[in-house]
């Protein structure tokens, strides 16, 4: 299952909801939404710094992802930047492709 780092910030009114009603909330909030498009939560920690929080999780793809980042700014209350992720071996996969690219003014 693919893989994906959001990275997300609190408006003011969102913080305050974060206040009222605690961290742990907000990730059970977050793992339900995730469970139901069929994925999983790996981890979600709060932070300083340009982020304010950061999820991994794992969802079916990226149209699952797309719906987590448009349900999340459209709530108004948070923004949220989306990475896919990938493993090593993904990596190792992509690195022994044949690829024919003709690079720009070539």
């Amino acid at each position: 299952m693919p893989k994906y780092l959001v990275m997300a910030n609190y408006t003011s009114e969102g913080m305050k909801g974060v206040l009222s009603k605690g961290g742990t909330a907000r990730r059970e909030a977050v793992e339900k939404t995730v469970t139901e498009l069929g994925g999983r939560l790996e981890s979600f920690y709060f932070a300083f710094g340009d982020n304010d929080a950061y999820v991994v999780i794992d969802l079916p793809d990226n149209t699952a992802a797309a719906a987590v980042g448009m349900a999340v700014s459209a709530s108004g209350m948070a923004t949220a930047r989306t990475t896919v992720l990938l493993t090593p071996e993904e990596v190792d996969k992509a690195s022994s492709a044949s690829v024919n690219y003709v690079a720009p003014g070539s």
